[in-house]
């Protein structure tokens, strides 16, 4: 009989959801994680007594009563909304786009005459069937939108131009006629106060965790320790790259602390000329409406994930679904391995997601 019922590579969100709920089930579980520190990309460095999102800005939104629930149980959330505004050459807009932008874009005061302009521009454009994202952009929101507030903006987030990316990525773009700059639909959404580590080590408290510990330098002596793995890594790095190489996107972040109280008066602004190296500047006190003296911001920029970068969204393009096809293939018939989380599935999710994936779909 083997020491633990379960190993947990990786202590993001999804190993911490997974591990606590075994625990509540009587299971002995043990967790490991090649980082220095516990909660994956939630992870959070206090600087200047503001709590930094270190690997990028993280909102939790939900419209599921029983998710918001849990998480509030281990933590209690404020109330912050994700009101994120886009600059485009000085100029500023609101997202997702609505009748603020559309009003600051065009001067139109009424749904009706934002969506005939609208209307005229997909029209003027002839697009039937859209065969890339920059034509599913036009025909959704018109040229102007397009080209001032999507075209820079996702030829630098995915680092390829906006005719050589699929019609799929961007059909779901959200757009209202409504002076609403909630950029979420769901009905809860908030920041854990005093950051997300207090959730990940409510989910953890109790648990047995080593950082520092990498499960492929010592992989046929950590497999013997529990009945069953649960992986959260790359996919195609659980099966030695057998069939080559996924692609992923990379962030890199500079930091900066400012000796203001408030650098843009809100927690993200995104840059969408192409001119403009970074896609974003974050301002973190913003998430907790910090009052400190000191402001630090965060310029983000996209970048190709290459060997020893830190891969953060999968490139979901027919190649890449092509190869991790067979990767899920040999991971469909694995009796003692989960594989859980955005790298282990090669699928973007949101936190709720994750959340309601394990307590929903997973069985203990």
């Amino acid at each position: 009989m083997k020491k633990y019922d379960y190993l947990v590579v990786g202590a993001g969100l999804f190993g911490a959801t997974f591990a606590y709920k075994a625990i509540k089930a009587g299971k002995k579980v043990t967790i490991i994680d090649k980082r220095p520190q516990t909660g994956g990309n939630l992870y959070c460095e206090n600087i200047e007594g503001i709590n930094i999102h270190k690997y990028g800005a993280h909102i939790f939104h939900t419209s599921d009563k029983r998710v918001w629930d849990f998480v509030n149980s281990i933590v209690e959330f404020n109330r912050y909304t994700n009101s994120p505004i886009a600059c485009y050459k000085g100029r500023l807009f609101n997202l997702p786009f609505n009748m603020n932008t559309f009003y600051a874009l065009w001067g139109t005061i009424t749904p009706e005459e934002a969506k005939r302009k609208i209307e005229e521009q997909r029209l003027e454009a002839g697009i039937s069937t859209p065969k890339n994202l920059e034509e599913q952009a036009i025909s959704l929101v018109g040229k102007d939108i397009y080209e001032m507030l999507i075209k820079g903006y996702t030829e630098k987030q995915w680092g390829r131009k906006a005719t050589e990316l699929p019609a799929f990525i961007i059909k779901r773009l959200p757009v209202r006629f409504t002076f609403d700059n909630n950029y979420f639909r769901d009905l809860y959404q908030g920041i854990p106060i005093g950051g997300y580590n207090k959730l990940i080590d409510g989910l953890l408290e109790g648990i047995e965790v080593q950082c520092d510990t990498d499960f492929f330098l010592n992989r046929q002596h950590l497999e013997l320790l529990a009945e069953k793995i649960v992986y959260t890594g790359k996919i195609d790095e659980y099966y030695d790259y057998k069939y080559g190489k996924l692609d992923y996107r990379g962030l890199r972040f500079e930091n900066e602390i400012l000796d203001i109280a408030n650098y843009q008066g809100n927690a993200v602004i995104n840059y969408t000329e192409a001119e403009i190296p970074y896609t974003r500047i974050i301002e973190h006190k913003h998430f907790e409406f910090g009052i400190q003296h000191k402001t630090v911001i965060t310029r983000e920029y996209s970048i190709e994930c290459n060997e020893g970068d830190e891969p953060y969204y999968p490139v979901n393009d027919i190649k890449n679904e092509a190869v991790c096809k067979l990767y899920k293939e040999l991971a469909n018939r694995e009796d003692n391995v989960i594989f859980g989380g955005r790298l282990a599935e090669y699928k973007y999710y949101d936190m709720n997601q994750i959340i309601e994936k394990v307590f929903t779909q997973i069985k203990i």
